[in-house]
């Protein structure tokens, strides 16, 4: 199977598929809406739609890695938004990690890995 790469920039491809793996790269709310719960809202919500770009959804997704700005002050709202969004029984192998993130109003961001179909 071919290498297919959707939504193309210069230095990356949001979408990367390859032997029935999907890669997507860090997705975080563009908008950098008010608190950590909204944009881990609009996050997914960005998820949600690459995944069915790619041919998957989230009932497939492999692993993430969640990256948040502070830790100790957003993981807590984070984790319930993420709770009612995970299917139930088919929760991925998570990571979650505190990181320094390109600008102070972006409180989270994850990248993604999924299985098609």
């Amino acid at each position: 199977m071919s290498i297919q790469r959707l939504r193309t920039e210069t230095r990356y491809s949001e979408i990367v598929i390859h032997n029935g793996t999907v890669y997507l790269a860090g997705q975080l709310d563009e908008k950098h809406s008010a608190g950590v719960g909204q944009q881990t809202r609009e996050t997914l919500a960005a998820i949600d739609a690459m995944l069915a770009e790619a041919g998957t959804d989230k009932s497939r997704i492999l692993s993430v890695t969640i990256y948040l700005k502070d830790m100790e002050a957003d993981y807590a709202a984070m984790n319930a938004v993420w709770d009612a969004w995970v299917p139930k029984g088919a929760a991925p192998a998570r990571a979650c990690v505190e990181a320094k993130l390109y600008s102070p109003d972006v409180l989270v961001e994850m990248t993604v890995v999924a299985a098609l179909p």
